[in-house]
């Protein structure tokens, strides 16, 4: 199409000269909305001039501003969810500035219903911000989060509709969105992306920010072309504390104590935060924020697993001497685990207010974890068709000749997060510019890790299926020390990095088209990142001086599934290694393996650009546009090939290095419409396209090869397997439709229903890919690929309701219907809350639940999780306005984590955790 020949619609027309255009005694009215002692700021307020019908949303402040008013008399009008309406006459004369608080609630006792009740002003807040959000949106109030026993940021999320928490240890720690791994969704802190911790992943497990550094979550479930794509499931916003969320200095101090009844243990925990506001000359105010949290806790689990899941075999039946198919396990373990856990995170926040309207940030947050665990395990190891787990009888005396290794392993882990933001946003004439830089470094280290293995063979074991759980039967010599050689050391310290520095720019402008006002605004964003993994591993495996399990004895651990046996002292174990250990022989085939064959350095530069229309027609609200972005990712590994030749009784290890990259682009185009009915009644559509982007685990650049070299009926035979990453595998790509309605009801409550649907190409699944042309030669080759397309369509209700009485209900629920073999899709996810609060007491009884979730597949069977339900209870007492003590009861009912193999009768892991009790005492000045 020539140049020439190309008309500008009038829209475009009328976009460009108001963009162009320079308003002629042009006025505004900025403001923030409050209480009547201008002490709190209300966020997600809706704020409209009736005689232009403009509209804006206060920020998390309570300000908000109207710009290029021409003179005359305006109307502001405000509506906050659980206040009256209220409307303010505002007269612009000579195009002035006119800026004031607006206080919300005609009625005193409206505004007290939001203010003094926790409960009810968390509940306020989040439900404003998510009726008037431009997306689908989700959100929990710092007061929200403390109503419930929730011990991190993960926790906090799982209350809300479609989300779900993937647990380890009985902690809550990665979030999923509808069902969705926690991979494929998108975790900001403070606007910028973080840097996950852990080697091979992207997601970053949220139990390493305590739930006190947090001022508010949000969950995007539809996005706009101003996010970042990387976002299939939807994107967590966790916002930290900052000075200008309330008007005067505040701070608070809670100190608490934990009791586990499995191990009878106790924990502390104590957590603090200060905010100040300081006036500067020239009228600029600098607002001073921080935070501050310690928690450890001593705990454990009791666990029982089938190690490789169950196997069909053929055996004799011991009545009918015939032979029958049943289903037999190689190896059943038990369990046993001490754990201390230490959390430790702060924060300090600056923010800059100038005369003139301009603000600049700097937002920080540091979080350390540690995980000290010492497990004990039995592994009693049969041969296939052994034992078989339908008939075997304990009183048939029916033991078989089998071995059992009895190990340790004594294990510190530390993880750190450090984010740090600078930003800053200014308006110069009519456009409003924002930028920020970030950067944030997560570093996970493994130092000293000792695991020690002792062998005995030639005992009587036995085990039949009872439900869930496998009874496990021993002989005496099983539970004698003595017949347990110490026959491996493996030492470890590994180290895992990842970092990441970005640089982001928006610009926005308004704009009015036909007498209906808009919004302009686009935008760039550049991420560079680098992860690293690092393991070191030196295997022992002689030079023990004959040492048995008894050198090591300790008493026998409390275990709720059977008898354990004597348990193995840590600390001797500890001294053992470090006085010994020059005289120890190492393998060093084991050792080279283990140390190279996981190691990797993967770098990945993203570069985004987009441009977004939002739009205001009568009740409709429109935002619509482009996004772009770039991925150039490479990384470097090893090939490690372990060569046996058994007919020349040799081994060696070859090392070689691999690299790979690649380099794609997309475009992402969005819409997300709102249509008011009505002031209550409200509904939503989107259209978006989304990604994710390979786990670096999955794509990095790492072989390990086993070659075994044997003669079989006089014939030379090589055998080759091998396990490899995929540096070309593609992202997943998603196309999303979502449509939503929700109704308000006037006080604090909404009832809402949902339908959304995912259409995911490119899923990465592990597949055999030994006959795909590129491994002639191999018996079996395992590689994550891109295996075609997937889908997942579901419906979403939630209903909360405050009712005068002082009772509280919260219900949600999420149904799914998607492909099998969906790791981690739960086809139900959902919440009921039980509550009643007044002046004095509040009280909380809360049911999470998840059914079951395909996981992996083992030994050509799926391994799922269990459905799993787990009740809290949460009970406060207002000693006075600033004074709380508080109880949380966490799993009342001991629920289990389970997984099975095939048939839910058939054990892969059961592990309890014991319920939790605290007591707290809390006291804050606002």
């Amino acid at each position: 199409m020539q140049f020439n020949s190309w008309k500008l619609s009038p829209i475009s027309l009328a976009l460009a000269a108001s963009l162009l255009s320079t308003p002629v005694l042009a006025g505004d009215i900025k403001g923030k909305v409050t209480d009547s002692q201008n002490k709190v700021y209300f966020d997600g307020a809706l704020v409209e001039i009736k005689e232009t019908k403009q509209k804006q949303v206060t920020k998390r402040d309570g300000s908000f501003i109207f710009k290029d008013l021409t003179d005359g008399q305006y109307t502001i009008q405000i509506t906050y969810l659980g206040a009256e309406p209220v409307e303010y006459p505002i007269n612009i004369k000579d195009g002035q500035i006119v800026e004031q608080n607006f206080v919300i609630g005609n009625e005193q006792a409206a505004l007290e219903n939001i203010i003094v009740y926790g409960q009810q002003a968390g509940q306020a807040g989040a439900l404003n911000r998510q009726k008037n959000a431009k997306t689908l949106k989700s959100v929990v109030s710092s007061d929200a989060i403390g109503q419930f026993p929730d011990q991190n940021a993960a926790e906090a999320l799982q209350r809300l509709p479609g989300m779900f928490i993937q647990r380890d240890q009985g902690e809550g720690r990665f979030v999923g969105i509808r069902g969705i791994d926690p991979n494929l969704n998108n975790l900001t802190i403070n606007g910028t992306n973080i840097a996950s911790p852990e080697s091979g992943v992207r997601s970053v497990a949220m139990d390493v920010i305590p739930s006190e550094l947090i001022e508010g979550l949000e969950v995007s479930k539809t996005v706009t072309p101003d996010m970042d794509a990387d976002a299939i499931g939807g994107s967590i916003e966790v916002k930290s504390l900052s000075a200008f969320d309330r008007e005067d200095g505040s701070y608070s101090v809670t100190v608490q104590g934990s009791y586990n009844e499995q191990t009878e243990d106790s924990s502390p925990k104590l957590s603090g935060s200060y905010t100040e506001i300081f006036e500067l000359d020239s009228g600029n105010r600098l607002g001073v924020a921080a935070a501050l949290s310690w928690f450890e806790r001593e705990f454990g689990s009791h666990n029982i697993e089938t190690d490789g899941g169950w196997f069909d075999v053929e055996f004799e039946d011991k009545n009918s001497g015939e032979d029958v198919e049943g289903f037999g396990a190689e190896e059943v373990e038990q369990r046993h685990y001490l754990i201390t856990r230490e959390r430790t995170g702060a924060a300090i926040n600056f923010d800059l207010q100038t005369q003139s309207g301009d603000k600049y940030y700097l937002r920080t947050l540091y979080s350390q974890f540690s995980d000290d665990e010492f497990r004990l395990r039995n592994e009693y190891k049969f041969e296939k068709g052994q034992v078989d787990a339908a008939t075997w009888s304990a009183t048939s005396g029916d033991f078989v000749d089998a071995e059992m290794d009895r190990d340790t392993k004594d294990r510190y882990e530390e993880q750190e997060i450090l984010s740090v933001v600078l930003g800053g946003e200014n308006q110069f004439d009519h456009w409003l510019v924002e930028y920020n830089l970030g950067y944030s470094k997560s570093t996970e280290d493994e130092p000293n890790r000792i695991d020690a293995d002792f062998a005995g063979e030639g005992f009587n074991l036995g085990y039949s299926t009872v439900g869930d759980k496998p009874a496990l039967y021993q002989d005496a010599a099983a539970h004698d020390l003595a017949n347990f050689e110490l026959d491996e050391i493996a030492f470890e310290n590994n180290h895992t990095e990842d970092e990441e520095l970005s640089f982001k720019i928006d610009l926005t402008r308004d704009f009015v088209w036909n007498n209906h006002n808009g919004q302009l605004k686009f935008g760039a964003k550049h991420r560079s990142r680098e992860k690293s993994n690092r393991p070191d591993v030196v295997i022992y495996d002689g030079g023990f001086d004959d040492a048995s399990a008894l050198n090591f004895a300790a008493n026998t651990p409390d275990w709720d599934h059977g008898n354990f046996g004597p348990g193995l002292s840590k600390a001797a174990i500890r001294s053992f290694f470090f006085q010994n250990q020059s005289g120890f022989e190492v393998n060093g085939l084991d050792s080279q393996i283990d140390s190279l064959s996981d190691a990797y350095s993967s770098e990945e530069d993203i570069t985004a650009a987009y441009g977004m229309v939002s739009l205001d027609v009568d009740s409709w609200h429109i935002v619509a546009g482009l996004r772009y972005e770039s991925t150039d990712f490479s990384t470097q590994g090893n090939k490690v090939e372990l060569i046996v030749d058994e007919i020349n009784d040799d081994e060696q290890v070859v090392i070689d290095t691999w690299s790979g990259e690649q380099d794609y682009d997309h475009l992402f185009p969005s819409v997300n419409i709102r249509y008011d009915i009505s002031d209550k009644l409200v509904t939503r559509f989107a259209y978006t396209e989304t990604l994710a982007r390979p786990s670096f685990s999955d794509s990095a650049a790492k072989q390990v090869i086993e070659s075994e070299t044997v003669e079989d009926d006089g014939q030379i035979i090589t055998e080759r397997k091998a396990e490899v990453g995929n540096p070309d595998l593609k992202p997943f790509e998603s196309s999303n439709l979502d449509f939503s309605i929700e109704y308000y009801p006037g006080q604090i409550g909404v009832m809402s229903a949902g339908l959304f649907y995912k259409d995911i190409d490119n899923y990465i699944v592990v597949k055999e890919v030994q006959d795909n042309g590129l491994w002639d030669g191999y018996e079996e080759v395992l590689q994550p690929v891109n295996g075609g397309s997937a889908s997942i369509s579901g419906i979403e209700l939630a209903w909360t309701k405050n009712f005068d009485s002082g009772l509280l209900i919260s219900a949600n629920g999420t149904w799914t219907d998607a492909d099998d073999e969906m790791p981690s899709q739960s086809d139900t996810v959902g919440n009921l809350t039980l509550g009643y609060e007044n002046r004095h007491l509040s009280a909380r009884l809360t049911l999470s639940h998840k059914s079951e979730a395909y996981q992996f597949t083992d030994s050509d069977y799926d391994v799922f999780e269990d459905s799993h339900n787990q009740v809290d209870f949460n009970l406060k007492y207002f000693v006075n306005d600033n004074a709380t003590i508080y109880f949380n009861a966490i799993n009342l009912t001991d629920e289990a984590y389970y997984l099975y193999h095939g048939n839910s009768q058939y054990n892969y892991q059961y592990e309890t955790y014991g319920s939790t009790f605290e007591l707290g005492f809390t006291y804050n000045s606002f």
